[in-house]
């Protein structure tokens, strides 16, 4: 299925469909992926927050695609890239790429980085092929309570 996406920000009355799309993707949707802890991400100014979107007929564009960035600062980090399975090899996933870098680097990045879980070699070969490289890195967290 090839689709013309359109790219635009995401906006709250979008969540449902968004989460969706991350299960039928493949991604696990995370304690801190409610809509509250999103609109508390889209009011900072380091947040980008985009959905691709194309026509479906006469009803209302279907959502085919996200991708959140963040930057902090000092390190940009890409998270929830997801493409509809029917729509991938559709350039939808690159395009979703190079629209929140650019945003990124408008507001001050100069390095972006993104966390692929280990197996994942899809994932890991499109990122590649984005020009991004493997860090070989060990990746720590810690829950804290709010």
């Amino acid at each position: 299925m090839r689709e013309q996406a359109r790219i635009r920000t995401f906006i709250p009355e979008d969540y449902d469909e968004v989460v969706a799309l991350w299960r039928e993707s493949g991604l696990t949707v995370k304690p801190s992926d409610t809509l509250q802890e999103l609109k508390k991400l889209l009011v900072l100014p380091g947040s980008v927050f985009l959905i691709a979107e194309a026509d479906r007929g006469d009803m209302r564009p279907e959502i085919i695609g996200t991708v959140i960035g963040a930057w902090d600062g000092r390190r940009a980090w890409i998270y929830h890239l997801a493409v509809k399975p029917l729509a991938r090899r559709g350039r939808i996933g690159s395009g979703l790429m190079s629209t929140v870098e650019q945003r990124l680097r408008d507001r001050g990045a100069t390095k972006i980085n993104v966390l692929v879980e280990p197996g994942n070699w899809q994932a890991a070969a499109f990122y590649r092929a984005l020009g991004y490289c493997d860090q070989s890195l060990q990746f720590f967290s810690k829950a804290v309570e709010p």
